[in-house]
């Protein structure tokens, strides 16, 4: 499938244009923009960090599934999932699709809810009102499914859908009539995974509602205290149940084991409590659930690394010495960051992107992203630094990082293109997303059948619905995108490459100035 043809605007920095036509070569293109993108990368304050924020909250509501409501902004949504439950007898409405398909993924999504509120309880002083509002409405309408998924002791409701007849389809969610077929996880089958992550999912949350609203704060804390209790009582992967496998794998399946879901959702716990039971439950299980492996990575499967700077907040703050190892092992995932150390190990492209291999690259970008700014908060806080080999590392030196990182998201990258939808006026137009991609139901009343949407999927044209401030998959290694809705890969935005994302926003919303010389 052939790219979209270039844009015939693209603007870059110190609001210079450069006209594209047919007959542009798109090499000599591509050199001006990123020749100017390296003159003019260490200029501070040009994006409007501010808009894309509201932006990245705004794309939840492209997301939803269920009723919607009256004040829906994205209006070429409609409802749909309306009969999820059913064939149970429970009201599984709600929640969000998690990425351009039409299911819904409990483990993703208690993933971009965790994600969300941490969000808010790290980042949200530096939010408008308006846009801390509307955080919180995204979380709300994650965090009102999950209840219904772990409303009956020892049970969870894993999954809505199934993802072979959906994923064989091309059609809007509000056309949808592949089987909702309801997966369920009930005791004494595991569910470690998806049970923790939902409790950590919970606990933030409830912390994030604290202030505004504590009647819901206390319903989702104390029901975050139950399924992390299941989560615990019967160990295991959900993904290794026989009767939901075929319908959760090669798609959310737990790749890295489920013992950092248990240590995730008991850290996130003591965070919300304070209870000393927690803070056992960290220091005791530490070792024999592998709090030491696998401490370079954090997303939906993997959350080591989140793990250990969630928890370092107590050893930076003087209080808890018994958790040093989970401070030492954030320490090294922060060094590995660090080109100019001796135990660097994350990679970059050349453009300057923190890349990981296998697709769907800024899921990474963006978690990394966040942490950085979340320990350079905890350090700062703390005066406290990073010893890397022969170097020491401040807490600047991380925001920095971070800041490039957001920069070449929005557009300061070798194709200077924005990987936001809707932000800037060069920005991926042929994006993986079956309601971006085919006309709106407020346009097209008439049914779309499952093979009917194939026409849509293959063309070239511009996606008719903009999902405003969706973060795309994002470029290879070598900085290279093109815009085409068949690279899933590339061109799929994901609800969990959005939710840190709102918390580097916030930040840089409030602190735009940063220097990055």
């Amino acid at each position: 499938m052939s790219p979209n043809p270039l844009p015939k605007i693209l603007v870059l920095r110190k609001r210079m244009k450069f006209y594209s036509s047919s007959h542009f070569p798109q090499l000599l293109y591509t050199t001006i923009a990123f020749l100017l993108f390296e003159f003019h990368f260490s200029e501070a304050n040009y994006h409007d960090y501010g808009d894309a924020l509201s932006k990245s909250i705004l794309f939840f509501e492209g997301q939803r599934s269920g009723f919607l409501p009256g004040d829906q902004r994205l209006n070429w949504r409609g409802n749909s999932g309306l009969g999820d439950g059913w064939m149970v007898n429970k009201d599984l409405t709600g929640g969000y699709y998690d990425a351009g398909d039409n299911v819904k993924f409990g483990f993703p999504m208690a993933f971009t809810t965790t994600m969300l509120a941490w969000s808010v309880i790290e980042f949200g002083e530096f939010m408008p009102p308006i846009e801390l509002r509307n955080a919180l409405v995204a979380i709300k309408w994650s965090t009102d499914y999950l209840l219904k998924t772990v409303s009956q002791p020892n049970r969870i409701f894993v999954q809505i859908g199934d993802p072979i007849n959906d994923h064989n389809c091309w059609e809007r969610p509000e056309d949808m009539d592949t089987a909702r077929t309801v997966y369920t996880v009930d005791a004494p089958n595991p569910a470690s995974d998806v049970a923790g992550e939902t409790a950590a999912a919970l606990a933030a949350s409830s912390m994030a509602f604290r202030s505004s609203d504590p009647g819901y704060a206390e319903t989702l804390l104390r029901t975050s205290t139950r399924v992390f209790d299941f989560a615990d009582s019967y160990r295991g992967a959900y993904s290794d149940n026989a009767n939901i496998r075929d319908g959760v794998c090669p798609f959310y399946c737990d790749f890295d084991g489920y013992q950092d879901e248990l240590l995730w959702g008991a850290a996130w716990l003591r965070r919300a409590t304070q209870s000393d039971s927690y803070l056992s439950y960290i220091q005791n299980n530490g070792k024999t659930l592998g709090a030491d492996d696998n401490i370079n990575e954090f997303g939906w499967d993997n959350k080591h690394a989140g793990l250990n700077v969630l928890v370092s907040k107590e050893v930076l703050e003087g209080n808890m010495y018994t958790l040093q190892s989970y401070k030492a092992s954030a320490d090294s995932f922060m060094c590995t960051l660090i080109p100019e150390s001796s135990s660097s190990h994350i990679e970059y492209t050349p453009g300057g992107l923190i890349y990981r291999p296998g697709g769907s690259n800024l899921q990474h970008s963006t978690t990394i992203t966040f942490l950085l700014l979340v320990y350079a908060n905890y350090l700062e806080r703390s005066s406290q630094t990073v010893n890397c080999g022969s170097i020491s590392v401040s807490p600047v030196t991380f925001r920095r990082i971070a800041k490039r990182q957001v920069d070449y998201i929005l557009g300061d990258n070798p194709k200077g293109m924005s990987y936001m939808v809707g932000y800037s006026n060069y920005y991926p137009q042929q994006i993986h997303h079956r309601g971006s991609s085919l006309p709106s139901i407020k346009e097209h009343p008439q049914s779309i059948a499952c093979k009917e949407g194939s026409r849509y999927f293959n063309s070239t044209s511009p996606n008719p619905n903009i999902l405003v401030g969706a973060v795309v998959g994002g470029p290879g290694e070598d900085d290279a995108y093109e815009d085409d809705r068949g690279d899933f890969r590339k061109s799929e935005p994901t609800t969990y490459i959005n939710a840190p994302f709102v918390g580097a926003l916030a930040y840089f919303t409030a602190n735009p100035n940063l220097n990055l010389a």
